[in-house]
């Protein structure tokens, strides 16, 4: 097992993982900026040193897992000028940022100086699957992902109020995605997307 955390892939595939998680949680903390409040530049979350974004579990997650998560970003919606929408602007920036990422991996494929170099193709077709597999993860509306901000924030008032109680479900929901028949489904549609992309 130590073996095979040690092997170039392995360690390929976790700055990969690392890095596009820290540009997601900056992409939110940069958006939130840009909207009005200074509480991401305050505690120090405009910037993309790993170590401002870090969480713990999820560090061992990325260990030890495909993928794990970073530190959420704090924000305050009362500072926006408009606070639904400005909430749901801030939950979408961060897979909007890996799907950007995603997309100029996947342009950078077919250059030719680097069609040529297989080293290149795999630094690159690694990074194209985190990145869309974390577009496709975070804009499920499920608590407490994007996907699930964003949509809440949009809700009318009465209806995210009966919707509230998800939000103490939604950690357990995302487990199911560990289990074999979720996780599997998961990876094809990753693979689906993937494979249409580079057949289109």
């Amino acid at each position: 097992m130590f073996a095979s955390w040690l092997s170039p892939v392995w360690i390929l595939r976790f700055a990969i993982v690392l890095a596009s998680l820290v540009l997601h949680e900056f992409a939110h903390a940069a958006m939130a900026t840009w909207l009005g409040d200074s509480t991401p530049r305050r505690q120090r979350r405009l910037t993309l040193n790993p170590a401002a974004h870090l969480d713990l579990t999820g560090l061992i997650a990325m260990l030890v897992a495909p993928i794990g998560w970073a530190r959420p970003v704090e924000i305050h919606p009362g500072a926006f000028r408009h606070p639904r929408a400005g909430m749901a602007w801030v939950a979408l920036a961060g897979p909007l940022a890996n799907a950007i990422l995603a997309a100029l991996c996947f342009a950078i494929q077919s250059i030719p100086v680097v069609s040529t170099s297989d080293a290149l193709q795999q630094l690159l077709g690694l990074a194209f699957e985190v990145n869309v597999a974390l577009v496709l993860l975070n804009i499920l509306p499920i608590p407490p992902l994007d996907g699930w901000r964003a949509l809440s924030a949009l809700l009318p008032v009465r209806w995210r109020l009966s919707l509230a109680w998800l939000d103490a479900y939604g950690p357990w929901l995302l487990l199911i995605f560990l289990l074999p028949p979720a996780n599997r489904a998961f990876s094809d549609l990753v693979y689906a997307v993937m494979s249409y992309c580079y057949g289109a």
